[in-house]
């Protein structure tokens, strides 16, 4: 069912990689929350438009998590899709391979910050002519901010990125904050961490283990922090600004990130694509912080980017 797309690019080795790093994920944090995960198996039949199949897991209510879901696809279509197309005019109209493994985590403590991790691939066209190219990273939204657990997250994805070239981690840090930024409120969704896309330049072999390295640095990035934060007293007042913070994440998602985009372009699976979605937030009109609050302290000393490596 899956071949090889080219000599050197196998669609085998990448599906396989990918379902074995969501496993490997959603273990790590069904042990951490104590409930497990649930699962939805899914398979798209050809319809002229998109096919394919996938894998969503997912916990809701959870002793840790409110929300959360680890999401595998794999959907091959007849021709690609603006979003995916839009930096490579070229290949607009050619069928298309994309597969991927994304996680967006919705924390209850608002203490624990939301997090969010992707890796994927893209194959356009087949044969000797086919084009392809990787992309994902990691970033992470606190809702009050803590120096070291910004440290340490920035630290890991530094580390996971070093044998592939020192340029690496302070470019796609770069990357991460100019992406995860809200145009029209003037500010960084979180403190970030890295990102990247249609990228291609190492070759084939060495490009898929860069990222294979950044997906397989999630749970040494995240879970530390966790574990540091989920015994932390809170009250109504926290609850109440992370529900505000998270009307971030949701105008984000549905105005500017590319693979929502993908997915409600491609006509992909409406609920896992808006998994990512928070289950409780709120809008205030005009609402500021107060000057010197623990809420001003994620405005003034954690939104703006910063070196944290």
């Amino acid at each position: 069912m899956h071949t090889d797309i080219s000599s050197d690019v196998s669609a085998e080795a990448i599906r396989g990689y990918l379902l074995d790093l969501q496993q490997r994920i959603v273990v790590g944090l069904e042990e951490a929350d104590g409930k497990p995960f649930f699962t939805d198996a899914w398979e798209r039949p050809a319809d002229g438009k998109l096919r394919g199949d996938g894998r969503s897991r997912v916990i809701e209510e959870g002793a840790l998590f409110e929300r959360g879901g680890v999401n595998f696809s794999h959907v091959r279509g007849d021709a690609m899709p603006p979003s995916a197309s839009a930096s490579r005019p070229q290949l607009a109209g050619k069928g298309f391979e994309a597969m991927g493994v994304s996680l967006v985590l919705h924390p209850r403590n608002p203490h624990v910050p939301t997090v969010h991790m992707n890796v994927r691939c893209f194959i356009a066209g087949s044969g000797p002519d086919a084009v392809w190219w990787f992309g994902g990273g990691m970033d992470l939204t606190p809702y009050y901010g803590k120096d070291e657990d910004c440290r340490h997250f920035h630290a890991t994805c530094k580390q996971a990125l070093a044998p592939y070239g020192e340029d690496k981690y302070p470019r796609f840090k770069r990357w991460c904050d100019e992406y995860f930024f809200l145009k029209h409120r003037g500010e960084a969704r979180g403190i970030g961490g890295i990102f990247f896309d249609d990228f291609s330049e190492l070759g084939y072999a060495e490009s898929f283990a860069m990222t294979r390295a950044a997906g397989d640095a999630f749970l040494d990035a995240y879970l530390p922090i966790v574990r540091a934060r989920r015994d932390t007293p809170y009250g109504e007042r926290e609850r109440e600004f992370q529900a505000y913070r998270r009307g971030r994440y949701v105008e984000f998602n549905l105005v500017f990130d590319r693979g929502t985009l993908f997915g409600l372009q491609s006509s992909g699976r409406t609920e896992s694509i808006l998994m990512s979605l928070p289950p409780i937030v709120r809008w205030c009109y005009d609402w500021k912080p107060q000057p010197g609050s623990p809420e001003a302290v994620l405005y003034t000393d954690f939104l703006p980017p910063r070196d944290w490596a």
